[in-house]
Parts: structure tokens; sequence; C-alpha cells
């Protein structure tokens, strides 16, 4: 059954005026902790009562990496025979925090989000969590089952190519941009990495270190137009895909993108894959894979309404591309289901820790988890 926009506007209006009232569950896990390895055999336990089978996706934009990730939802969600509904934020927090409070009073079984604003929606998807539906989060807590990128190791594979090219190819020197999201904590391990594989070479001159204000293709141009004010030559350009096709938009409406620069993004995305296979500027992307792992959230919202253990986190692993291993990976984003499926296929882009089902539901991840971190806290 379809929700209408006005009985979903009821429902959001119903959701401010019952938040301040609503009870307090349990805090979930708040002290930082390793989980063991995912064991897929675990038993299973009660399946929530009372919840519809929905999975619903409350996305932050329209940024190509989150169409990738609402494809694989919405893949698992045909395969498991789900209603899927899609609710897009366009940046706007407080529209975001509305979207999932309505998930909640219909009663939606499972729910993911892309938060806009982490700290504002913590509140929100807490009480999706109590409600005793299933809470899959891209990056940042509260969750039932949290993804995240070894958020350092992504970065370091993105920016030893960079070193490599600029000590092979550019003799040494180089001028260098990093287009960060610092504000970010949960990304901000990355451009530490790239910094930290810059300092390899004396002659890599960071001339600019700044995050955009939007995390997309315009906020990336607008970005890179300001730095060629100051910089009319650059050579590197380093972050995530979306912010780096901005910025070679950008490059190339001034008559400054050169075949012999380095842009390099994060996240696979459809159109850096495009430029990769152009040889321009554009030359590596670390893929995150959104399609695969957004296809593995939605069999883990399944699996949670049929009483099934599932992992409280998932790794997606970094995969450079290049125009060498480029077709196995568009092959592999083609179909996401044959991929996970196939334990060897996934285990080369996805990595499991911890279980969680319904009952023992008050154990959802509260923190922000990464596997790159080394000091182990016994869950309470």
């Amino acid at each position: 059954m379809k929700m209408s926009v006005a009985v979903l506007s009821i429902c959001v209006l119903a959701a401010s005026a019952a938040a301040s009232m609503a009870q307090d569950g349990p805090p979930g896990i708040t002290a930082p902790t390793v989980f063991p390895p995912f064991n897929a055999a675990a038993p299973a336990c009660t399946a929530p009562p009372g919840l519809q089978k929905i999975l619903g996706f409350a996305q932050d934009n329209e940024r190509q990496f989150m169409q990738g990730v609402s494809r694989g939802l919405s893949l698992a969600a045909k395969d498991r025979g789900l209603e899927y509904r899609v609710l897009l934020a366009g940046n706007d927090s407080r529209k975001m925090i509305e979207q999932v409070q309505g998930f909640r009073l219909a009663a939606v079984g499972a729910v993911v989000a892309a938060p806009v604003d982490p700290p504002s929606l913590s509140r929100s998807l807490q009480q999706v969590i109590w409600s005793g539906a299933y809470v899959g989060t891209v990056v940042p807590p509260p969750a039932t089952s949290i993804l995240n990128a070894p958020q350092y190791l992504t970065g370091k594979v993105l920016g030893d190519a960079a070193a490599v090219y600029i000590r092979t190819k550019l003799r040494g020197k180089a001028k260098v941009v990093l287009l960060t999201h610092d504000s970010l904590q949960f990304l901000a391990p990355r451009f530490v990495a790239m910094r930290d594989s810059l300092k390899s070479i004396p002659g890599a001159e960071i001339v600019a270190d700044l995050s955009p204000q939007t995390v997309n293709n315009e906020g990336g141009a607008a970005a890179m137009r300001t730095i060629l004010l100051a910089h009319p030559s650059v050579d590197v350009v380093l972050g995530a895909d979306t912010v780096v096709l901005g910025a070679l938009s950008a490059l190339r409406a001034a008559g400054k993108a050169r075949p012999d620069q380095f842009l390099g993004g994060i996240d696979g995305e459809p159109e850096a894959v495009t430029e990769i296979k152009k040889g321009g500027p554009y030359k590596a992307s670390i893929s995150l894979a959104s399609p695969i792992f957004g296809y593995a959230m939605g069999q883990h919202g399944a699996d949670w309404l049929e009483g099934k253990s599932i992992p409280q986190a998932m790794d997606i692993l970094p995969t450079a591309l290049s125009l060498e291993n480029i077709a196995k990976y568009e092959a592999d984003l083609a179909d996401p289901a044959a991929v996970y499926a196939d334990p060897a296929r996934r285990a080369a882009y996805l990595r499991m820790y911890g279980n969680i089902c319904y009952d023992t539901r008050d154990q959802y991840v509260n923190f922000p988890w990464s596997s790159e971190r080394t000091v182990t806290t016994p869950s309470r």
C-alpha cells in the first residue's frame, strides 16, 4: 500500500507533536567496541511484531553515490518481497527528521538513513530502533547495523596513488588541492591519510585544504573557482568524487584542465568512471560500491523482519579503479544480487562484524564505529 502525500504530511505533523512525549529506550552500546567477525550461523530469534513489510530509505541528496545506494536497496526489497519507499531530504536536515518520524509512525519495518546532520537526526533514529524496526545507517550512529568504510585506508589508497603519480609523472613537484569533509568527524581520517601520503613528496605543496559548502558537484565547482583566483595552476585535486567532478568542470570552464593533471576521488561514481575511461585529467576513483552495500543493507533489513541475526557493523572495502579493472567492477555493480550471493565476490567488497537481532536490539551501535579501531572495550 503506497502512502499518499496527504497521509505522510499528517504522519509528520503527528510525529512532531509526539516527539517530546516519546518514552526513552535503551541507549545502545555507547562505549567504543571492537566487534568479532559476523557469525552467519547464529541462531534466529523473535520476529518483530506490529511492523510493516516495508523498506524505507531516508536519502540526503541525489548525488550518484546515493542513487547507487537506493538502487541496491530497491533490488533487495524486490527480491525479498518488501515494499520500497525512498524520501529525499535535499540536504535539509529538518526535512529528514520529519521523514524519519513519518517512517516510524507508519510502522515501517526497516529504515536505512544517510543523515544530512547526524546529531540532529540521532533522536529520531533511536525512536525507530526502540519501536523494534531495523535501522541501518551510512556511516554515523545510532543504528541497528552501521555501514562504514575503513576511512584512513580509503584515503591512503587514493593518497598513495596520487603520490606515485607526482613522483613518476610530475617529477616530484605538484600544487595540490584537498577538498575535504573534515567537519564530519566520521570522514576526517581519510583526509588525514591523504596528507600523510603527500608528506613523502617534499615537492608536493598543498595550496588549498578546505571543505566545500555542499557535498556535490556544485559545491566542488564553487570551491575550485575560488581556489583558481589565488592559484591559477593546480596539478592534483583529491576528495570525494562528486566534489572533484565539480572541480573538474570548473577547471574546464576556466581553460585550466590538462591531461597531465591527477584528479582523484572516492566513491566510484559512474561519472568518475566515465572520466577515467577518457584518459584525461581524472586518473583514479576509490570505489565504495554503493549498489552492492545498499543491496546488503536491504537484505539485512529483510532478515531482521524475519527474526534472523544480522551484523551490527559492516565494512565496505575500498577498491582503486583503473582502466584495467573497470570492466569487472561495472559488471559487479550491474548485478549486486549475484555479488551478494557469491561469498568470494562479496568478500572483495564487504566485511561484516558482530551479531544482533530483535531480541538483542538494545545492543544497537551508538558510537562512531570503525573497523580501524584497535582498542577493545567490552560491550555493556
